[in-house]
């Protein structure tokens, strides 16, 4: 069981969303609210959550929001009556005045050094409250605790001239989903993000645009990852000779060369034999006989196929249905939300990496 106290702050208004969000994920949440929240939050908001005391001693105590005052008093030991929980978690709500006084970085300090857990964010605020449940969740570990994780997500864009590019339409949705799962899951994240609009809270993330920025950052952290998941969509081609300048409207047409850009894939496999690698394969129609291809012709581990020719499902869309494919043979995920692919394609992934480690 995992206890939430919620003290008094702006930050309060976020924390039912955090106990729903740790809930989700199969962890037992209680919550007692300080008795000057109810200015900011009303216990109907946490629905049967609310307790006047913990049920149980429990397994990890959260402060979210936390305010100076909670600091003070953790920091001082005169709020320890919880000491036999296994895991501390704070979330400083803090103003950025507050956040820089020094007695407040002492008390931050000192909570550091007892093993407690401070989730970053404090110094404009508290945390969102997914940063704030991936905190809690990543700490307290899970099936992918301690795996270092590469995720690629989004879309590539490769330049004609100043103003226009030649990309596609991922949004990076199914990249983002694997992460935060991963993430919840215990695993340390790194995402490479071409061309998304938002990051994903407890990952560390790296931006880029085209398919050889991608292709240098993929190659950068693969040697202290142990799995690669690539969700992006790398483009195939890129122009020729790129105009550094805006093209001008003409009498007549455009012509563009295209040349193709190098495979990430096959690069990663050839220079890192000891990564797990999951490849992508989005095509028109049953998407198992592409994903099998590119499982051999690519040397990875699995390939999940899916076909974007179908609406409500793919690029830009909240669901997809996909095939997990291995050399042994073929999961089917029927339409869901990318959330739950993602924990499917993140089982397979787990269960084949045993295999290899039995083998």
């Amino acid at each position: 069981m995992i206890l939430h106290l919620v003290g008094p702050g702006p930050g309060a208004l976020a924390a039912p969303e955090i106990a729903r969000e740790i809930t989700g994920y199969g962890r037992r949440v209680e919550v007692i609210l300080a008795p000057e929240t109810r200015h900011f939050i009303g216990p109907a908001a946490f629905e049967d959550r609310i307790v006047a005391e913990p049920s149980e001693l429990p397994e990890a105590v959260l402060f979210a929001p936390a305010t100076a005052g909670v600091l003070a008093r953790l920091a001082r030991g005169l709020d320890g009556g919880f000491a036999g929980a296994r895991s501390v978690f704070v979330a400083p709500d803090l103003d950025p005045f507050t956040a820089k006084h020094p007695a407040v970085k002492e008390n931050l300090a000192l909570l550091r050094q007892d093993g407690c857990r401070v989730i970053a964010g404090y110094e404009e605020g508290m945390a969102s409250a997914g940063e704030v449940a991936a905190g809690v969740l990543g700490g307290l570990g899970g099936p992918m605790n301690g795996l270092r994780l590469l995720v690629t997500a989004g879309g590539t864009h490769e330049p004609m001239d100043s103003v226009r590019f030649i990309g596609n339409r991922s949004s990076g949705k199914m990249g983002l989903a694997i992460a935060r799962e991963a993430v919840r899951l215990g695993a340390r994240v790194t995402v490479v993000a071409a061309n998304v609009e938002t990051e994903e809270p407890g990952t560390e993330t790296y931006t880029v645009e085209t398919a050889a920025q991608l292709r240098a950052e993929v190659l950068k952290h693969a040697e202290e990852a142990d799995a690669l998941v690539m969700a992006a969509a790398v483009s195939d081609f890129t122009p020729a000779a790129p105009v550094k300048e805006k093209i001008r409207r003409g009498e007549g047409g455009l012509s563009l060369e295209l040349e193709a850009t190098a495979d990430v894939l096959k690069t990663v496999r050839e220079r890192f034999a000891h990564l797990f690698v999951v490849g992508f394969a989005a095509t028109h129609g049953d998407p198992v006989g592409d994903a099998r291809e590119k499982l051999g012709s690519k040397g990875v581990d699995l390939v999940v196929g899916n076909d974007i020719s179908r609406e409500g499902i793919g690029f830009g869309a909240d669901e997809n249905e996909v095939y997990v494919v291995s050399r042994e043979g073929e999961r089917f995920v029927p339409r869901a939300s990318k959330t739950d692919v993602a924990r499917v394609i993140l089982e397979s992934l787990l269960e084949e990496m045993s295999k290899e480690r039995q083998g």
